[in-house]
Order: structure tokens, then sequence, then C-alpha cells
């Protein structure tokens, strides 16, 4: 029974639990989306929104505290100078988790668990266009021209190149008379 367990133990020792939670938030922090299973990643949420929280004001003392969590200055450096100004005007919920389907192996339950405000597609105010969907012709069309503009421009650029090249002249009595043309080579003139 599970009388008065208030978290996820994830089925880890203390300390095996700590330095996980530890190690993901950081990879979270550092790369803004990552991929776990949804325990995983609701035990996660709960672990790394409070540091958020701190973050939101940058004293040396809230920069301890938040290392004492996770354990690395580079997560710690990029929450405070990325992250923070971010979130700033965010009272809360600075995660989202976005279910993907269920791992091969062991058919554990994956998600993606990302912060809100580095996703760009669901980010208020960010451009998305509007236009209506294009067919297949008009896409191959638009790919057809411009590969007809490259190929326009590419003779256009080789033909000075050609140009600067003098060509041999070849005079049509060399080509008559082979012999006389290895006698000119080899300096001795047969009559």
């Amino acid at each position: 029974m599970r009388h008065n367990r208030k978290f996820n133990h994830l089925g880890r020792q203390s300390a095996h639990r700590k330095a996980m939670l530890a190690n993901m938030a950081s990879s979270l922090i550092l790369h803004k989306r990552i991929e776990t299973t949804v325990a995983k990643a609701k035990a996660l949420k709960k672990y790394v929104e409070p540091l958020m929280t701190k973050s939101k004001e940058d004293t040396t003392h809230q920069r301890r505290v938040v290392f004492s969590y996770l354990k690395d200055k580079y997560a710690v450096t990029e929450l405070f100078r990325v992250v923070a100004p971010k979130i700033a005007d965010r009272p809360g919920g600075y995660t989202r988790i976005l279910h993907t389907g269920f791992r091969l192996g062991d058919a554990a339950e994956m998600c993606i668990i990302e912060l809100v405000d580095f996703n760009e597609t669901y980010v208020e105010g960010a451009v998305v266009s509007a236009a209506k969907p294009k067919t297949r012709r008009s896409r191959s069309g638009a790919k057809k021209v411009a590969e007809d503009a490259q190929v326009a421009e590419a003779p256009a650029a080789e033909a000075p190149a050609k140009a600067k090249k003098p060509a041999a002249p070849k005079s049509t009595a060399a080509k008559a008379s082979g012999a006389k043309v290895k006698a000119v080579k080899t300096g001795v003139t047969k009559k």
C-alpha cells in the first residue's frame, strides 16, 4: 500500500534519485527540452520549477541555493543569464510535458518535457504564416524555377573564363604533313 507516500520514489534510493533529478534538471536547462518517461518528467517538474522561481532574483544567495540542487555551474549560469529573463513575468508553470507514445523495449510511456518560453511554435507573438497551404504542384514549380535561375547564372559565370583562354591556332598545313611537324619539334628539317 502507498500510505502517506507523498512523491514518486522512481524505484531508486534517495541519493540515486537526487543525482538523477539534478542531472535531468541541468540537461533541461542547458538543452531546453529532453525526452524521458512520464513519471520522471512529473518528478522533474516538481524539482526544477522552484529552482526557476528562485532564479528570478539574481543574488549570490539564490545562486548558491540553486547550485546546491543542480551541482553544475554551467547550468546555473544558463539559468540565471538566459532562462530567468524570459520567465520573469510568468507566475509559474515554466515547463510543459508533451506525451509522445510508448517505448518499444518495455512499453514505458514516454514524453518530452520542455521549457515553455523556449518553444517558438507555442509562444504567443511568434510569427506563423497563415497563408493557405500550397499544393504539391506549386512547390515543385517553385523548386524548378529556382533551379532554372541557378542554371542560367552558371553559364554566365563560365563564359568569361572560357573567353580569357586563347585557343591554340592549328594550321591546316601542319595537319597535312605529319613529317614536317615531327621535324620541327626535333629541330631537324627534311627536304
